[in-house]
């Protein structure tokens, strides 16, 4: 028989924890009190909201550091181009203060042009990132890191490690119960029972006020993770819209430079256009083979006489004559388009005759070297 009773009471024991597992799932009590099941439900819902809000805070915190990431990135990158478009724009300097072309210095505007729009947009790219990183980065990585957080989540760690004690001694007084209404209520076994009911009692209120401030801290961490993350994230908006504004308004200050400039360029007329001269008559031109009624290319028979080079000339076909500053030219033709024919230093061809000044009077010592 006394085997038979320790074995139900081992029974009843088995049965008593999942009782109370069940009530322990479904905020009901051990005890079948009514009070007791309204103070289990009660620290349940406790626990329930502690544990959304630890799920939300570290959901939190991950994201804070994620942007703290990015943002530091970010700047890494945004240094590094900074340095390239600096060199660019000191690049873009030189060549325009230190080279000029034959026809014109409008490469060289251009290049000082672009040097400073470019100085001043690197210049705007600093400030951004130095905003981010002291706006943004610095802040949330001090939140990440910070005390309240963790203190929060020390408070909670603690009222989770006070209720598994409660819910054990629950049980223990479960079992102390089930003794005493089996055995003959000695007096030893009341007082221990007596015993782990105020334990239990004294862990049930300690844990409620525990849980409060739990709650309450991972409450108020809570509101300024969401505070703050959604500041930092209008303070990065608010940077780089303010940036991308003044780098479209360096743009288009440079692009109405550049275009006003074009427009110079193109309203005045080429060096090549004012220094083209049509070619040489040709052969039958000259000696008047053929000529319609719509084109007056006669020539003007003339007789020789000297003329000096004043201006030189480079030859562009085998008809032309080079000539050089202070040559003397038998001028034998001129034709009405501005060229003349004549020999010089043994050779005869074509050259601009705006390029000779009559002359009267030679040296004979400058007129034999060149006839």
């Amino acid at each position: 028989m006394e085997a038979i009773r320790k074995q139900a009471s081992k029974f009843r024991e088995q049965v008593a924890r999942q009782q109370q597992a069940v009530f322990k799932q479904f905020g009901g009590s051990a005890y079948g009190n009514s009070d007791n099941a309204f103070a289990d439900s009660a620290a349940y819902q406790q626990h329930h909201k502690l544990e959304k809000l630890h799920s939300s805070t570290r959901a939190a915190k991950h994201f804070q550091r994620d942007i703290v990431r990015g943002v530091e990135g970010y700047i890494v990158t945004g240094s590094k181009q900074v340095e390239i478009g600096n060199k660019l724009s000191e690049d873009s300097r030189k060549y325009g203060a230190e080279n000029t072309c034959t026809s014109g210095n409008t490469l060289s505007k251009a290049a000082l042009c672009y040097a400073r729009a470019r100085a001043q947009m690197e210049n705007e790219r600093g400030n951004l990132l130095k905003a981010l990183g002291t706006q943004v980065a610095e802040p949330l990585r001090a939140m990440v890191m910070g005390a309240p957080l963790e203190d929060a989540r020390h408070l909670a760690q603690r009222y989770d490690r006070m209720r598994q004690e409660a819910e054990a001694q629950a049980i223990e007084v479960s079992r102390r119960q089930i003794k005493v209404r089996e055995s003959a209520a000695g007096g030893d076994y009341i007082s221990k029972l007596e015993a782990a009911e105020a334990k239990l009692q004294e862990l049930k209120s300690n844990m409620v006020v525990l849980g409060k401030e739990a709650v309450a801290a991972m409450t108020a961490v809570e509101a300024q993770q969401q505070r703050l993350t959604l500041q930092r994230l209008i303070a990065m908006v608010e940077s780089e819209h303010t940036y991308h504004q003044k780098i479209l308004q360096i743009l288009e200050q440079l692009e109405a430079e550049m275009l006003s400039e074009r427009q110079r360029i193109e309203a005045s007329p080429s060096p090549a256009a004012e220094n083209y001269m049509p070619p040489p008559p040709s052969y039958e031109e000259v000696n008047d083979i053929f000529v319609d009624s719509t084109t007056d290319v006669s020539t003007e028979n003339v007789q020789f006489f000297l003329a000096e080079v004043i201006q030189s000339y480079l030859a562009e076909t085998e008809v032309e004559l080079n000539l050089s500053v202070g040559d003397y030219v038998v001028v034998r033709k001129i034709s009405n388009n501005g060229w003349a024919e004549g020999e010089c230093k043994g050779k005869a061809g074509w050259f601009p005759f705006a390029y000779m000044e009559r002359r009267e009077r030679v040296l004979a010592s400058k007129v034999v070297p060149n006839l």
